[in-house]
Formats: C-alpha cells, sequence, structure tokens
C-alpha cells in the first residue's frame, strides 16, 4: 500500500501536514502553517524533493537519537523525522520518504 498525506490542524488554529507510510507509520512531519494553502504548498514541495538523496540532513539530537530534515532547493525545512534508535533505522526512514513522498494522495481532516 502506498503512503499519503494527512492535513490536519492544530489546536491553536493553525495547519500542519503528515507524511505516512503504507503502514499508517508518520515518517515526516511539517512545520506550523499560518494558512491551509501554505501547508499544501509544504506538501507539493515535499512531493518535488523528496526522491533527491541531496535534499535530506542527517541530524543527531541532543540526547544522541539520530533523525533527519528533508529541505527545499532554498534550503528551509520542508519536513522532520521522528527520533530514531538507530543509524540504520533513520536511514531506513529516509528510504521510506524517498519511496512515499511522490505520493498524490492527500487526506484533509481540517
Amino acid at each position: 500500500m502506498a503512503g499519503w498525506f494527512e492535513l490536519g490542524k492544530s489546536s491553536d488554529g493553525q495547519f500542519r501536514f503528515v507524511l505516512k507510510a503504507g503502514n499508517a507509520e508518520t515518517i515526516l512531519t511539517s512545520e506550523l502553517y499560518k494558512s491551509q494553502a501554505s501547508a499544501r504548498n509544504g506538501i507539493a514541495s515535499v512531493q518535488s524533493n523528496s526522491a533527491d538523496a541531496s535534499r535530506y540532513e542527517k541530524k543527531e539530537a541532543s540526547n544522541g537519537k539520530p533523525y533527519f530534515n528533508l529541505k527545499a532547493a532554498n534550503h528551509q525545512v520542508i519536513g522532520t523525522s521522528q527520533m530514531y534508535a538507530s543509524v540504520a533505522s533513520r536511514d531506513a526512514g529516509i528510504a521510506s520518504v524517498q519511496a512515499n513522498g511522490k505520493t498524490t494522495t492527500v487526506k484533509d481532516s481540517t
């Protein structure tokens, strides 16, 4: 099963999207956007940038857990992963975003 985007609204009225893998696991979370149109532009940016390996910034949190950011061509962060237990699982998360990021399925729960 292919992945999908879920577009939602936060308690303070801002918009956010998550990218889900085919197993319904969240693999990428966006920043908060003031408008739904901006969040949809963020989804389009994931769709166009996710296949490019150079767009991934591999990082380590202060607690030592690996994670990654997906960046646009202008170097702005489009989305951030969860924290992973190992570098190998982080790299598998990147592969999952690369595989699922082109999906055109958007589930709007706003």
